[in-house]
């Protein structure tokens, strides 16, 4: 821990040597094309700290295949050629506050569409308890100076040394964006952690070209779940994502599962599952079960492991959220195609 600490700080300390002051903030993007402003924003990982450009190379090349014109956005640039937009907010060492003490200006300079936002990995080897109350507040910071903005908040990759930090951390994440969702922002959880593995590292820390490949997925499977995000034709609307209320089930097993849709567009839709203990004990692991509408099937699925993506499937708890204490809850979602319209059937929870 204390060596891993030390050797991050290496990496970043001409970073560390200005923490906590202004930057200067230039244009809108030096290699502005008219596109949809998508700011990613965060520490070295965003950066590329051992791969210049980082998991930003992978995300352009998929945006170009996939036909969608973007114009990253920022007041830092770095990358290969390959990468044809090299703009970004990322800045290595930095802690979750030392981002919110300049995110307002960052902001106002640039006017995104979309913030790609993965933070806290310093925060865990200094001040991780404080860690999610940071993150909220950073949340606000953003939310409040760009209300339109598509703000997509990332559970942290994997860290050598700190990991139960880590899980930690992330376990939290999900109840800040929800409660930022109920208070009417555009926030969207991306849960990054289970999509890498420390084979992926390229020092216990940074992920290696093939760990950046992964996070270049996973962002991209979440941008296109909010079309708005990275399409032009999608004028930008102060009125928060419909919502459909929570479909609930009757107790199995010491549990409960309410389902609801979060967000629908022609063709696919993001859901969102709560699994309540209506136990007399601390749940100690949970399994969902349900059957899918006809033609849905699920794409991503955060907070929880699935077996089979459509017709009948279980969803059991990840590894960091299978405690839930008595009257706790904890959710997990997923973005699937389909019709949002066919709710699914046969939901039940059940825990061991």
């Amino acid at each position: 821990m204390r060596k891993l600490s030390g050797m991050l700080a290496a990496a970043s300390i001409a970073v560390l040597a200005v923490a906590g002051t202004m930057l200067a903030v230039g244009p809108a993007s030096a290699e502005s094309n008219g596109g949809v402003r998508v700011m990613p924003l965060g520490d070295s990982i965003t950066d590329g700290f051992n791969v210049p450009g980082g998991y930003r190379v992978d995300l352009w090349q998929k945006f170009v295949a996939g036909g969608y014109r973007i114009d990253f956005v920022g007041s830092q640039f770095n990358g290969p050629a390959g990468l044809g937009d090299h703009d970004h907010q990322g800045h290595s060492g930095w802690t979750i506050a030392q981002i919110d003490a300049n995110a307002a200006s960052w902001l106002r300079a640039t006017t995104p569409r979309t913030v790609l936002l993965h933070i806290g990995t310093n925060d865990m080897f200094s001040a991780s308890a404080g860690a999610p109350q940071r993150l909220s507040t950073l949340l606000d910071t953003i939310t409040t100076t760009a209300p339109d903005a598509e703000v997509f908040v990332s559970t942290i990759i994997p860290l050598s040394g700190a990991d139960s930090q880590v899980r930690t951390y992330n376990a939290a994440i999900p109840g800040i964006v929800r409660s930022k969702v109920n208070a009417g922002r555009r926030v969207h959880l991306v849960d990054m952690y289970p999509a890498l593995t420390l084979a992926d590292l390229a020092d216990g820390v940074h992920p290696n070209a093939g760990g950046y490949s992964k996070m270049a997925t996973v962002w991209y499977d979440a941008l296109r779940s909010v079309p708005r995000s990275i399409t032009e034709d999608t004028p930008p609307t102060s009125t928060p994502p419909t919502s459909t209320p929570p479909t609930s089930t009757p107790p199995s097993g010491g549990c409960s599962a309410a389902y609801r849709v979060v967000n629908g567009w022609s063709g696919g839709f993001q859901a969102e599952v709560t699994v309540r203990n209506d136990a007399t004990a601390a749940l100690n692991g949970w399994t969902v079960r349900m059957t899918l509408g006809g033609g849905q099937s699920i794409t991503n699925l955060w907070n929880g492991v699935n077996t089979g993506s459509s017709g009948a499937i279980s969803v059991r708890n990840a590894a960091y959220n299978g405690s839930v204490p008595v009257s706790g809850t904890t959710t997990f979602g997923y973005v699937a195609n389909g019709n949002s319209a066919a709710v699914p059937g046969a939901v039940s929870c059940s825990s061991p």
